[in-house]
């Protein structure tokens, strides 16, 4: 009965460190997840534009943490605990705390770059202003 016992204190504290192991990657997660939106949303307003024949963006409002695509009427939101910085054209930059990302029917775009950073991780989203193409990299700070 007391060797069942030590097993069931040992299976009880491993359950309680991959808990604990488990709520401390959510923000990498929700991190990686947020990369993975903006960049799909990036490459749909690209495709839109190339399909349809005409200029669609990418909206960022900075003070309030959100993106709207295109014509959508939809805000997607990004965390608090994410910082977004976002550089464009001097042409897109719409207000306080408002850019735009533009994408032509020719799939070039604006360019620029989407910096989104959670404390130590911090993701780099490259747009080239004569492909439209997305390149996403880590960013280190020296």
């Amino acid at each position: 009965m007391l060797e069942l016992l030590i097993v069931l204190v040992i299976i009880v504290l491993g359950f309680s460190v991959v808990a604990l192991n488990l709520s401390s990657g959510t923000g990498a997660f929700e991190h990686k997840a947020v990369v993975r939106d903006v960049v799909s949303a990036l490459r749909y307003a690209r495709g839109q534009a190339l399909m349809r024949h005409q200029e669609m963006t990418v909206a960022f409002d900075l003070a309030n943490n959100t993106y709207k695509v295109g014509d959508r009427d939809k805000d997607y939101s990004i965390p608090e605990s994410i910082a977004v910085t976002v550089v464009t054209a001097q042409s897109e930059l719409t207000g306080e705390g408002q850019a735009n990302i533009r994408f032509f029917a020719d799939g070039s775009s604006t360019g620029g770059r989407v910096v989104l950073d959670r404390g130590e991780v911090s993701k780099q989203i490259d747009i080239n202003w004569l492909t439209g193409q997305l390149e996403v990299e880590d960013v280190t700070s020296d």
